[in-house]
C-alpha cells in the first residue's frame, strides 16, 4: 500500500525535490553538529585527563575524563523533553536551527577554557557545564532532522532519505577525527597547551555554515496540515505518554545499540593507546576514519534494503552481528596487530553496525504519529543514548583491577556490550513492521496485513 497524500506520492514534485533538500539539510547539519560532539570524545580519550583533571592518579583522571563524555548523554533526556515539546508544538525547523547554534557556541567555548593548572578545580566544572550544553543541543538534533526528512519523504523511500541524518553523523565523526590526527601528532607540550583547542575553535565555521543551510528549509507538509487544521496538540508530551508510552519504551531499549558506537569510538581508543596496549594514537584515529568512510556507503545501502524487505530484518543484522564483531575488535587490539585492528574495525563499525545505525531514523520515526513524532523520537532515543554514553565509564570500571558487576578485562567489556545489544534486538524483534504503512497512518492504527 502506498501513501498518495500530497507530498508523499512517489510521482509528486515534492517527492522528487523537497525530500532531497530535507535530506541534504539533515545530512550537513548532522555532520557539522556531530563534528562538534565527537571531537569532545577524542579529546576526552586522549587529552582531558591530563589538562582538566588531577593526573597524579592517571587511572582516576582517565575515568573522570571519560565520565565527562557521558555527562552530555545524561543531559540529553532533559533536553529531549523540552525540545521535543517545542518541536511538536511549533515546528521542526525551529529546533534544527536552535540546536546547531547551541552546539557551535558551547564547543567554541570549550576551546577557550583555562586548564586545571591555571584555575584549579573550577576548570573541570566549567568543562562539564559546557558538555551539558552540548548534550542539550544533541537531544533535539537527530529527532528534528529525522522528523523533517521522514515527513517530506514518499512512503516507499522513507528509509533511504532518513538515513542521511546518520550518514551525516558518520561524516561528522570522520571530520572530527581528520582534524584530530595532526593535533594528536604534535609534541606533548604543544598538544596539551594549545593544540587540542584548535578543533574546538573551528566550530564557529560549523555553526555559520549549518545555519545558512537550515534556515532556508521549509517546514514539513504534515506539520503544516496540522497547523492549518488547528489540530496541533497543546501538550504533546501528555499525549505522547498517554497514547504512545509503549513505543517510547521500545525506542529506549532499541537505542541501546548505540553502545557499540561509544565503546568503539571512545573506550576502545583509550584502551588501545593506554600504556598496557601501547598502540599509536594517530594510527588508531585512522581506524575510525576508515570505518566511518565505509559507513558512508553502507548506511544508504542498508537503508534502501530496508525499503524493500522491511526495517526489522535489517536492524537485527546489526544488533546481532555488532556484539560479535566488538569481541573480535577488542581481541585484535589486545593482540596489538595493526592490520587486524584495521580490518576488523572496518567490518565492525563500517559494515555490520551500519545495518542498525542506518535505518533506526525510519524505524523509530514510524512508531509515532506526526502529532508526537519529534518528542517521541527525542525522548526515547536520548534516554537510550544516555545509557549508551555512560557505557564508556562502565567499561573503564570493568577493566579496573576490581572489575565491575562480576565482569573484568576486555572480554568483560565485550559481554557488557552484548547484553545491551540483546535488549535492543528483542525490542525490535517484537515490534510491528511499518515500512509499507502510509505516513498519515503511522502511529495511529495497526499496520496492514501486507506490511507485517
Amino acid at each position: 500500500m502506498t501513501d498518495n497524500s500530497p507530498g508523499n506520492s512517489p510521482g509528486s514534485p515534492l517527492s522528487r525535490g523537497t525530500p532531497r533538500k530535507a535530506a541534504f539539510a539533515a545530512w550537513i547539519g548532522s555532520a557539522l553538529e556531530y563534528y562538534d560532539f565527537f571531537i569532545y570524545g577524542s579529546a576526552a580519550a586522549l587529552i582531558f585527563g591530563k589538562v582538566f583533571f588531577d593526573d597524579s592518579d592517571p587511572a582516576t583522571a582517565t575515568l573522570q575524563s571519560l565520565a565527562s563524555f557521558g555527562v552530555a548523554y545524561a543531559a540529553r533526556p532533559v533536553g529531549a523533553f523540552f525540545l521535543g515539546h517545542i518541536g511538536d508544538r511549533f515546528g521542526r525547523k525551529k529546533i534544527m536551527v536552535f540546536t546547531l547554534v547551541l552546539m557551535g557556541l558551547s564547543t567554541f567555548l570549550i576551546g577557550c577554557l583555562p586548564t586545571r593548572e591555571q584555575i584549579g578545580g573550577a576548570a573541570p566544572v566549567l568543562l562539564v557545564l559546557l558538555r551539558i550544553m552540548q548534550g542539550l543541543s544533541a537531544a533535539g538534533e537527530q529527532a528534528s532532522a529525522n522528523s523533517m526528512t521522514l515527513e517530506h519523504s514518499p512512503t516507499d523511500r522513507r528509509g533511504y532519505f532518513t538515513s542521511f541524518t546518520l550518514n551525516g553523523t558518520q561524516f561528522g565523526q570522520i571530520l572530527a577525527t581528520f582534524v584530530f590526527i595532526p593535533v594528536a601528532a604534535l609534541p606533548d607540550e604543544q598538544l596539551l597547551s594549545w593544540g587540542w583547542r584548535v578543533p574546538f575553535w573551528l566550530s564557529v565555521a560549523v555553526a555559520v555554515a549549518g545555519y545558512m543551510i537550515r534556515r532556508r528549509l521549509e517546514e514539513t507538509p504534515a506539520f503544516e496540515e496540522e497547523v492549518a487544521a488547528g489540530t496541533v496538540p497543546r501538550l504533546p508530551l501528555a499525549e505522547l505518554f498517554r497514547e504512545h508510552w509503549a513505543s517510547v519504551l521500545r525506542v529506549v531499549c532499541a537505542a541501546l545499540i548505540a553502545t557499540v558506537s561509544t565503546i568503539f569510538t571512545v573506550w576502545a581508543l583509550n584502551y588501545a593507546t593506554s600504556d598496557e596496549i601501547g598502540l599509536d594514537n594517530a594510527t588508531m584515529l585512522w581506524v575510525g576514519v576508515a570505518a566511518n568512510a565505509v559507513a558512508l556507503v553502507a548506511i544508504p545501502l542498508w537503508a534502501r534494503l530496508s525499503d524493500r524487505i522491511g526495517r526489522k530484518p535489517v536492524f537485527l543484522i546489526g544488533a546481532i552481528g555488532s556484539p560479535i564483531m566488538i569481541f573480535a575488535y577488542l581481541a585484535a587490539i589486545n593482540a596489538g596487530s595493526y592490520p587486524l585492528v584495521f580490518a576488523v574495525g572496518i567490518l565492525t563499525l563500517g559494515v555490520v553496525y551500519s545495518a542498525s545505525n542506518g535505518i533506526w531514523p525510519a524505524l523509530y520515526g514510524e512508531m509515532f504519529s506526526t502529532r508526537v513524532r519529534l518528542s517521541g523520537m527525542a525522548i526515547g532515543t536520548q534516554i537510550g543514548f544516555a545509557i549508551a554514553g555512560f557505557a564508556v565509564a562502565s567499561a573503564a570500571g570493568i577493566v579496573s583491577p576490581d572489575g565491575w558487576l562480576g565482569l573484568q578485562g576486555w572480554t568483560g567489556v565485550g559481554v557488557f556490550t552484548a547484553i545491551l545489544c540483546a535488549i535492543s534486538a528483542i525490542a525490535v524483534a517484537t515490534a510491528r513492521e511499518t515500512y509499507r504503512v502510509p505516513t498519515k497512518e503511522l502511529g495511529t492504527s495497526p499496520a496492514p496485513a501486507s506490511a507485517r
